[in-house]
Protein backbone atom coordinates (compact mmCIF):
# COMPACT_ATOMS: atom_id res chain seq x y z
CA UNK A 1 0.00 0.00 0.00
CA UNK A 2 1.15 3.51 -1.03
CA UNK A 3 1.46 5.89 1.66
CA UNK A 4 -0.21 9.24 1.50
CA UNK A 5 1.94 12.57 2.58
CA UNK A 6 -0.05 14.71 4.42
CA UNK A 7 0.94 18.40 4.23
CA UNK A 8 1.61 19.90 7.72
CA UNK A 9 2.68 23.38 8.88
CA UNK A 10 6.25 22.91 8.01
CA UNK A 11 6.07 22.52 4.24
CA UNK A 12 7.19 25.57 2.51
CA UNK A 13 10.24 26.88 1.40
CA UNK A 14 12.60 29.26 3.82
CA UNK A 15 15.13 32.09 1.84
CA UNK A 16 18.66 30.99 4.25
CA UNK A 17 20.93 33.51 5.61
CA UNK A 18 23.39 31.21 3.55
CA UNK A 19 21.67 32.68 0.17
CA UNK A 20 20.27 29.85 -0.93
CA UNK A 21 16.36 28.25 -0.39
CA UNK A 22 15.61 25.61 1.65
CA UNK A 23 12.81 23.32 2.44
CA UNK A 24 11.22 23.37 5.53
CA UNK A 25 9.47 26.49 7.28
CA UNK A 26 10.88 24.92 10.26
CA UNK A 27 13.89 22.92 9.03
CA UNK A 28 14.48 19.40 8.24
CA UNK A 29 15.50 16.07 9.27
CA UNK A 30 16.75 12.70 7.62
CA UNK A 31 17.00 8.95 8.64
CA UNK A 32 20.30 7.13 7.47
CA UNK A 33 19.63 3.53 8.36
CA UNK A 34 23.20 1.69 8.89
CA UNK A 35 22.70 -2.08 8.73
CA UNK A 36 26.44 -3.48 9.44
CA UNK A 37 25.94 -6.19 7.07
CA UNK A 38 24.15 -4.07 3.92
CA UNK A 39 25.29 -0.77 4.33
CA UNK A 40 22.91 2.48 4.79
CA UNK A 41 19.63 2.37 3.07
CA UNK A 42 19.30 5.28 0.38
CA UNK A 43 16.70 6.62 -1.51
CA UNK A 44 17.15 7.34 -5.24
CA UNK A 45 14.99 10.86 -5.77
CA UNK A 46 11.93 11.40 -8.17
CA UNK A 47 13.00 12.94 -10.92
CA UNK A 48 10.56 15.97 -10.63
CA UNK A 49 12.20 16.50 -7.12
CA UNK A 50 14.25 19.19 -6.23
CA UNK A 51 17.88 17.80 -7.46
CA UNK A 52 15.98 14.78 -8.98
CA UNK A 53 17.58 11.66 -9.62
CA UNK A 54 20.37 12.04 -6.94
CA UNK A 55 20.88 9.83 -4.24
CA UNK A 56 20.11 11.03 -0.39
CA UNK A 57 18.03 9.59 2.43
CA UNK A 58 14.65 9.58 3.37
CA UNK A 59 13.68 12.96 4.98
CA UNK A 60 11.85 16.00 4.66
CA UNK A 61 10.33 19.22 6.61
CA UNK A 62 9.53 19.26 10.40
CA UNK A 63 6.72 20.30 11.27
CA UNK A 64 6.27 23.26 14.47
CA UNK A 65 5.12 19.95 16.99
CA UNK A 66 8.27 17.83 16.01
CA UNK A 67 11.42 16.65 16.98
CA UNK A 68 14.10 15.66 14.92
CA UNK A 69 14.06 12.62 15.40
CA UNK A 70 10.27 12.31 15.23
CA UNK A 71 10.38 14.18 11.53
CA UNK A 72 13.16 11.59 10.63
CA UNK A 73 11.12 8.53 11.31
CA UNK A 74 7.57 9.87 10.15
CA UNK A 75 9.38 11.28 6.53
CA UNK A 76 11.24 7.42 6.70
CA UNK A 77 7.84 5.54 6.97
CA UNK A 78 6.86 7.62 4.51
CA UNK A 79 9.08 7.06 1.83
CA UNK A 80 10.67 4.44 2.71
CA UNK A 81 8.02 1.87 4.57
CA UNK A 82 10.42 2.20 7.75
CA UNK A 83 8.47 1.13 10.71
CA UNK A 84 9.59 3.70 13.12
CA UNK A 85 9.81 0.64 15.66
CA UNK A 86 12.50 -1.17 13.59
CA UNK A 87 15.04 1.13 14.30
CA UNK A 88 17.12 3.19 17.17
CA UNK A 89 18.72 6.29 16.81
CA UNK A 90 22.61 6.14 17.26
CA UNK A 91 23.69 10.09 16.67
CA UNK A 92 23.02 12.94 14.99
CA UNK A 93 24.80 15.75 12.60
CA UNK A 94 23.39 19.02 12.93
CA UNK A 95 23.88 21.46 10.01
CA UNK A 96 22.30 24.86 11.38
CA UNK A 97 22.57 28.21 9.28
CA UNK A 98 20.55 29.93 12.10
CA UNK A 99 17.54 30.47 9.74
CA UNK A 100 17.35 27.00 8.95
CA UNK A 101 18.79 23.33 9.80
CA UNK A 102 18.70 19.87 8.91
CA UNK A 103 19.59 16.85 11.22
CA UNK A 104 20.89 14.02 9.77
CA UNK A 105 19.57 10.87 12.03
CA UNK A 106 21.88 7.81 11.59
CA UNK A 107 19.76 4.65 13.43
CA UNK A 108 20.32 0.90 14.10
CA UNK A 109 17.83 -1.47 12.34
CA UNK A 110 16.98 -3.34 15.81
CA UNK A 111 14.76 -6.01 14.19
CA UNK A 112 14.66 -6.55 10.50
CA UNK A 113 14.16 -3.72 7.94
CA UNK A 114 11.87 -4.43 4.61
CA UNK A 115 12.12 -0.99 2.76
CA UNK A 116 10.68 -0.02 -0.37
CA UNK A 117 9.78 3.14 -2.58
CA UNK A 118 6.14 3.81 -0.77
CA UNK A 119 5.56 7.28 -2.41
CA UNK A 120 6.07 8.91 -5.62
CA UNK A 121 9.33 11.02 -4.34
CA UNK A 122 11.42 8.06 -4.88
CA UNK A 123 12.49 6.13 -7.56
CA UNK A 124 14.02 3.68 -5.74
CA UNK A 125 14.82 2.82 -1.89
CA UNK A 126 17.79 0.51 -1.55
CA UNK A 127 20.95 -0.73 0.27
CA UNK A 128 24.25 0.76 -0.84
CA UNK A 129 27.33 -0.98 0.93
CA UNK A 130 29.32 2.16 2.81
CA UNK A 131 32.18 2.45 0.53
CA UNK A 132 29.81 2.76 -2.65
CA UNK A 133 27.87 5.95 -1.72
CA UNK A 134 30.63 8.10 -2.70
CA UNK A 135 30.41 6.75 -6.43
CA UNK A 136 26.91 7.78 -6.95
CA UNK A 137 25.10 11.31 -7.58
CA UNK A 138 24.89 12.64 -4.37
CA UNK A 139 22.11 15.27 -3.02
CA UNK A 140 24.57 18.43 -3.07
CA UNK A 141 24.14 19.06 0.70
CA UNK A 142 23.87 15.21 1.57
CA UNK A 143 27.24 14.94 -0.45
CA UNK A 144 29.24 17.72 1.12
CA UNK A 145 28.40 16.04 4.61
CA UNK A 146 29.08 12.08 3.94
CA UNK A 147 33.13 12.07 4.32
CA UNK A 148 32.15 12.98 8.24
CA UNK A 149 28.54 10.52 8.04
CA UNK A 150 30.95 7.79 6.82
CA UNK A 151 33.72 8.11 8.94
CA UNK A 152 31.37 7.63 12.26
CA UNK A 153 28.20 5.73 10.51
CA UNK A 154 29.17 2.24 11.59
CA UNK A 155 29.81 3.69 15.24
CA UNK A 156 27.88 3.73 18.52
CA UNK A 157 28.74 5.43 21.68
CA UNK A 158 28.50 3.12 24.73
CA UNK A 159 28.95 4.31 28.70
CA UNK A 160 29.95 1.62 30.97
CA UNK A 161 29.10 3.08 34.18
CA UNK A 162 30.56 1.79 37.35
CA UNK A 163 27.21 2.05 39.95
CA UNK A 164 29.35 1.75 43.11
CA UNK A 165 31.96 4.55 42.11
CA UNK A 166 29.02 7.61 40.76
CA UNK A 167 26.56 6.70 43.51
CA UNK A 168 29.08 7.00 46.15
CA UNK A 169 30.63 10.32 44.29
CA UNK A 170 27.13 12.68 45.98
CA UNK A 171 26.22 12.68 49.22
CA UNK A 172 22.23 11.06 49.49
CA UNK A 173 22.22 9.20 52.07
CA UNK A 174 23.38 6.22 49.57
CA UNK A 175 25.21 4.50 52.48
CA UNK A 176 21.94 3.82 54.12
CA UNK A 177 19.94 2.59 51.02
CA UNK A 178 22.63 1.36 48.77
CA UNK A 179 20.41 -0.47 46.53
CA UNK A 180 17.85 1.93 46.26
CA UNK A 181 20.63 4.68 45.41
CA UNK A 182 21.59 2.63 42.48
CA UNK A 183 17.92 2.43 41.10
CA UNK A 184 17.95 6.14 41.38
CA UNK A 185 20.70 6.05 39.31
CA UNK A 186 19.49 3.50 36.90
CA UNK A 187 16.35 5.34 36.16
CA UNK A 188 18.50 8.65 35.78
CA UNK A 189 20.33 7.17 33.21
CA UNK A 190 17.30 5.15 31.35
CA UNK A 191 16.11 9.03 30.72
CA UNK A 192 19.25 10.13 29.77
CA UNK A 193 18.65 12.82 26.85
CA UNK A 194 21.02 12.38 24.06
CA UNK A 195 24.70 12.98 24.76
CA UNK A 196 26.61 16.76 23.11
CA UNK A 197 29.54 14.76 21.38
CA UNK A 198 31.59 17.49 22.59
CA UNK A 199 31.44 16.27 25.84
CA UNK A 200 32.93 13.11 24.88
CA UNK A 201 35.40 14.79 22.09
CA UNK A 202 33.57 12.69 19.70
CA UNK A 203 32.49 13.59 15.69
CA UNK A 204 28.69 14.09 15.18
CA UNK A 205 26.30 16.82 17.09
CA UNK A 206 25.20 13.91 19.52
CA UNK A 207 24.81 10.69 20.74
CA UNK A 208 21.98 8.23 22.15
CA UNK A 209 24.05 5.69 24.57
CA UNK A 210 23.32 2.10 24.97
CA UNK A 211 24.43 1.89 28.55
CA UNK A 212 25.85 -0.84 30.29
CA UNK A 213 25.46 -0.36 34.64
CA UNK A 214 27.82 -2.36 36.64
CA UNK A 215 26.48 -3.14 39.95
CA UNK A 216 28.77 -5.07 42.91
CA UNK A 217 27.54 -6.39 46.51
CA UNK A 218 24.51 -5.04 48.19
CA UNK A 219 23.35 -3.40 44.95
CA UNK A 220 23.10 -6.49 42.75
CA UNK A 221 19.92 -7.85 41.88
CA UNK A 222 18.76 -4.49 40.14
CA UNK A 223 16.87 -5.21 37.18
CA UNK A 224 17.82 -3.90 33.55
CA UNK A 225 15.46 -0.85 32.21
CA UNK A 226 14.97 -0.31 28.26
CA UNK A 227 18.04 0.85 27.24
CA UNK A 228 20.34 0.19 30.20
CA UNK A 229 21.78 -3.32 30.58
CA UNK A 230 22.26 -4.23 34.44
CA UNK A 231 25.13 -6.38 35.24
CA UNK A 232 25.31 -7.88 38.36
CA UNK A 233 29.59 -8.03 39.58
CA UNK A 234 30.48 -11.71 40.28
CA UNK A 235 32.96 -10.63 42.67
CA UNK A 236 34.93 -7.17 42.19
CA UNK A 237 33.31 -4.50 40.50
CA UNK A 238 36.32 -3.01 38.74
CA UNK A 239 37.10 -6.37 37.24
CA UNK A 240 33.27 -6.30 35.96
CA UNK A 241 33.78 -2.74 34.52
CA UNK A 242 37.38 -3.59 33.09
CA UNK A 243 35.56 -7.01 31.79
CA UNK A 244 32.34 -4.67 30.62
CA UNK A 245 34.99 -2.71 28.89
CA UNK A 246 36.86 -4.96 26.82
CA UNK A 247 34.04 -7.25 25.91
CA UNK A 248 32.49 -4.44 24.18
CA UNK A 249 35.65 -3.17 22.17
CA UNK A 250 36.05 -6.82 21.15
CA UNK A 251 32.59 -7.02 19.75
CA UNK A 252 32.51 -3.80 17.74
CA UNK A 253 35.79 -2.24 17.80
CA UNK A 254 34.46 0.55 16.09
CA UNK A 255 32.24 1.95 18.43
CA UNK A 256 33.15 4.37 20.92
CA UNK A 257 33.42 2.68 24.62
CA UNK A 258 33.55 4.96 27.79
CA UNK A 259 33.66 4.44 31.12
CA UNK A 260 32.01 6.28 34.18
CA UNK A 261 34.22 6.17 37.14
CA UNK A 262 36.99 8.28 39.05
CA UNK A 263 39.10 5.37 40.22
CA UNK A 264 42.60 6.20 39.36
CA UNK A 265 43.48 2.05 38.92
CA UNK A 266 40.18 1.55 37.03
CA UNK A 267 40.83 4.17 34.31
CA UNK A 268 44.30 2.86 33.48
CA UNK A 269 42.61 -0.17 33.12
CA UNK A 270 39.75 0.94 30.76
CA UNK A 271 42.77 2.98 28.70
CA UNK A 272 44.34 -0.57 28.79
CA UNK A 273 41.37 -2.28 27.12
CA UNK A 274 40.85 0.23 24.35
CA UNK A 275 38.32 2.54 26.03
CA UNK A 276 37.63 5.73 27.15
CA UNK A 277 37.01 7.54 30.60
CA UNK A 278 34.26 10.18 32.39
CA UNK A 279 33.84 11.26 35.63
CA UNK A 280 30.92 10.55 37.62
CA UNK A 281 30.28 14.53 37.94
CA UNK A 282 30.42 15.04 33.99
CA UNK A 283 27.82 12.43 33.69
CA UNK A 284 26.10 14.50 36.49
CA UNK A 285 26.32 17.22 34.06
CA UNK A 286 25.23 15.27 31.14
CA UNK A 287 22.38 14.22 32.85
CA UNK A 288 21.04 17.10 34.83
CA UNK A 289 21.29 18.78 31.53
CA UNK A 290 18.04 21.72 31.35
CA UNK A 291 17.19 21.20 35.07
Amino acid sequence: MTLVHHRHDGDGWVDCACGQRHWGRFGAAGLLVVDDERGVLLQHRAHWSHHGGTWGMPGGARSSAETAVDAALREAAEEAAVPPDAVRPSHAWVEDHGTWSYTTIVARPVRPVVARAADPESLDITWIALDEVASLPLLPAFGALWPRIHAAAPSDLVLVVDAANVVGSRPDGWWRDRAGATVRLRDELGLLAPVPATSLGLPATQWWPRIVLVTEGRARGITSLDGVTVIDAPGSGDDAVAAAVAAAVTDRPQDYVVAVTADRELRSRVDAAGGRNLGPSALFEITHRGD
